[in-house]
């Protein structure tokens, strides 16, 4: 297919929201390098950090964008939720705080990005179980009535990241099929007519742009 940067089917970029000290930089590291700080600062603006991966018989290559939780960034991580085809909001399940402000990330999120952006609900540090404040059935009932996909996972050892990445992965490379499935039955290819989610995958084919690399 060419160089090893042209090897890969489909771009994704999915952002992860959540207030901060949630685990969400972890998160990042563990899924894209396998790895975990112990001392991890606190993001300030946005960084991202990609992983390839196989969904289905395709290349996904995902981009995941760790956006800042601290209030005097909002106004700076609100322009990166364009493009976004997934997120993942993440709260803390040893901190009732964290969940309780769920619904506004939701809000921020659903206003600045497509109505068809898959988003799953993410309980980070189970390894605190002990701990807990958030039971896990409150929040996979919350994440059923707003039709989230739901996930409790530890970045600390490793438990669930690597699915819950890949879940999400997976639900918009389905669903962007669907797109293209019904573009073709209805005769329409005018990628102008598409959501993000689908002229994503198409743009990849000829030159990934979903974002500046």
């Amino acid at each position: 297919m060419g160089s090893a940067e042209e090897d890969y089917n489909f771009v994704f970029k999915v952002v992860l929201i959540g207030e901060s000290g949630v685990g969400k930089t972890n998160l990042l590291s563990r899924f894209t390098r396998n790895e975990f700080n112990h001392d991890s600062r606190t993001t300030i603006g946005v960084e991202f950090s990609t992983r390839t991966v196989l969904v289905g018989d395709a290349v996904v290559k995902a981009q995941i964008w760790d956006t800042a939780g601290l209030e005097r960034y909002r106004a700076i991580t609100s322009a990166y939720y364009r493009g976004a085809v997934g997120a993942l909001v993440v709260f803390d399940i040893t901190k009732h705080q964290t969940y309780d402000v769920v619904e506004r990330w939701l809000k921020e999120l659903y206003d600045h990005a497509e109505a068809s952006i898959v988003v799953m609900l993410v309980g980070n540090k189970t390894d605190l179980a002990q701990a807990r404040e958030v039971p896990m059935e409150e929040a996979k009932m919350f994440a059923d009535n707003n039709g989230l996909l739901f996930v409790e996972t530890s970045a600390l050892d490793s438990t669930n990241v690597e699915e819950a990445f890949e879940t999400i992965l997976k639900e918009i490379f389905y669903k962007v099929q669907k797109q293209k499935q019904r573009s073709s039955q209805s005769n329409t290819v005018s990628l102008a007519s598409e959501s993000p989610a689908s002229t994503a995958p198409a743009q990849a084919e000829r030159r990934p742009c979903c974002v500046p690399l």
